[in-house]
């Protein structure tokens, strides 16, 4: 059972970064669903890299380059996996009228204008959030980027239990992730790892109301994913991963105001 739990979580960090990993672990159909439990939890770990890159960087450089520093070592980490998603999102819904097109233009390895300027944007936005809480505490900072990493695996995962997967085609992504859904018991231990950064930081109480309104973005980004194509797919996670991390940071500024 335990050598099971291992290569579930191995499989989820081979899935998603590019840490190495032992050679027994692969892409294999079962041991990835399964690997969903763990998806907060390799948040915790690509948001404590870039957290810790931005407390290296703060020993010797300004704040607005070392948050730039840090952005770049979580893409590189990842494989600007979700980025790639994001951007594919853009492009489709940007460019796309009908189900087919959308899903069409997402599968083009090609980006388009509407990628480009969408994962700019998105860029900007989120450097200048991670900048401004910066300038509150630096503390909190670290805190907002460790959790948010956490939290916002989770938010994508949970898609697959509120809504259809959308079928791109036999070699998709996402399919194995589709294919079946955890147990209630599985998914309140995702939650359990994507939760506890919350309370590591728990004189943060705005961390905790912002992961509520990650989650609502999230339940958005599902209704409008399923009027335009009838559900999700592999990019839409990627997507929303991207969409609830910079909104989770986008709440911790704005609810800071009211304390």
């Amino acid at each position: 059972m335990i050598n099971k739990e291992i290569r579930y979580f191995f499989t989820a960090l081979m899935f998603f970064t590019r840490i190495p990993c032992p050679k027994w672990v692969d892409h294999d159909e079962n041991y990835l669903n399964k690997s969903r439990k763990y998806f907060p939890l390799v948040g915790w770990i690509v948001g404590g890299i870039a957290a810790f890159i931005l407390w290296l960087m703060l020993l010797i450089l300004p704040l607005s380059i070392s948050i730039l520093i840090s952005m770049i070592a979580s893409v590189w980490v990842t494989g600007a996996f979700h980025e790639d998603g994001f951007t594919d999102v853009c492009d489709g819904f940007g460019g796309g009228w009908s189900k087919a097109q959308i899903l069409t233009i997402m599968k083009d390895s090609r980006i388009g204008a509407y990628g480009v300027i969408g994962i700019s944007l998105l860029f900007l936005l989120k450097f200048f959030l991670l900048f401004e809480i910066g300038t509150i505490s630096v503390t909190l900072v670290l805190a907002s980027i460790f959790t948010a990493h956490a939290i916002s695996r989770f938010v994508a995962s949970t898609f697959v239990h509120t809504h259809e997967y959308v079928q791109e085609s036999e070699h998709s992504k996402a399919k194995p992730i589709a294919s079946s859904r955890l147990s209630f018991g599985e998914m309140f231990y995702s939650f359990i790892f994507a939760a506890l950064p919350l309370l590591l930081f728990w004189n943060y109480w705005l961390l905790c109301l912002s992961f509520l309104i990650a989650y609502a973005v999230k339940m958005y980004l599902g209704y409008y994913f399923n009027k335009h194509i009838g559900g999700y797919t592999g990019d839409c996670l990627g997507a929303t991963q991207q969409m609830s991390e910079v909104v989770f940071y986008l709440a911790i500024l704005a609810l800071w105001k009211f304390i």
